[in-house]
């Protein structure tokens, strides 16, 4: 593949740091990106993606789904020939995992009753 036709992009986190400028093949998915994400996250950030699906990556204000390519997700205006595409990487974990969380904390109390008979 000729030089040329590969994407330089990079990583915004939470806190303004980035990871990257990487080059990826237009063919590259969005799962892959967030596979490197998690591969290069700073060992010494607070927050901390365990694992590609708890990253979130947003670009031109919209989340991109997994099986898109980099080529799909490119932006048509606004970028320089050659430039950086900067998109942002939001760490937030996965739905399955909040939900089993939830159903613990809503679990209905026994034993405490709080009626009155009149």
């Amino acid at each position: 593949m000729p030089e040329e036709d590969l994407v330089e992009l990079k990583f915004r986190l939470y806190d303004g740091s980035d990871i990257g400028p990487f080059r990826y093949s237009p063919a590259s998915t969005v799962a892959m990106l967030k596979e490197r994400i998690v591969a290069e996250w700073p060992k010494d950030k607070k927050i901390a993606p365990k694992a590609a699906n708890d990253v979130k990556l947003i670009s031109a204000g919209k989340i991109l789904e997994n099986n898109r390519t980099v080529g799909q997700c490119k932006m048509p205006f606004g970028e320089l020939p050659k430039g950086v595409i900067t998109m942002h990487a939001v760490v937030q974990p996965s739905l399955a995992k909040a939900k089993t969380e939830k159903k613990v904390e809503e679990a209905p109390k026994k034993g405490i009753c709080a009626c009155s008979i009149m």
